[in-house]
């Protein structure tokens, strides 16, 4: 698997959000004062994936203020997304990469053995990307918990 490096382009994509409309990077880069912060998980409702997505939504301003933007991205239908951000009162989008093709273009997807089975997942991994499709931040295998945290010093958010 193909692991991307801070310097490099962002593969570049447009994926429906919790209410099917499209967002694209490129878009969200153009808006974003320093850049959009990009993150993938496996599965919307989860203990983790709760965990991290709070941990954004509840250090959203800081973030914002910064300058940042930020889009999670997991393989779950939109309706599930729906549900898990108005669960969670998420207010930032979550995409759907229901197919996985955005995730393999970034190298989060990979086999991860669940209960004795070996299934493939998206991998927890954070990018940030600035206003040329750049690459200034890329973290595989990131903890749910804490990883925001650590992401705002990283930023100085």
């Amino acid at each position: 698997m193909t692991t991307l490096q801070t310097g490099q382009q962002a593969p570049a994509f447009t994926l429906p959000d919790a209410s099917g409309r499209p967002v694209s990077l490129a878009d969200e880069a153009a808006q974003a004062e320093r850049g959009v912060i990009v993150y993938f998980y496996p599965k919307a409702a989860t203990p983790g994936c709760t965990t991290e997505a709070c941990d954004f939504r509840d250090t959203l301003g800081s973030l914002q203020a910064a300058g940042y933007r930020v889009l999670g991205v997991s393989p779950d239908e939109p309706e599930a997304l729906r549900s898990f951000a108005e669960d969670q009162a998420l207010t930032f989008p979550l995409l759907s990469d229901a197919d996985g093709a955005v995730a393999e273009a970034y190298g989060t997807r990979g086999e991860k053995t669940i209960e004795g089975t070996p299934r493939t997942i998206t991998r927890r991994s954070t990018f940030v990307v600035d206003h040329q499709g750049s690459l200034t931040h890329a973290e595989y295998d990131v903890d749910a918990q804490g990883h925001v945290a650590a992401l705002r010093e990283t930023l100085g958010a």
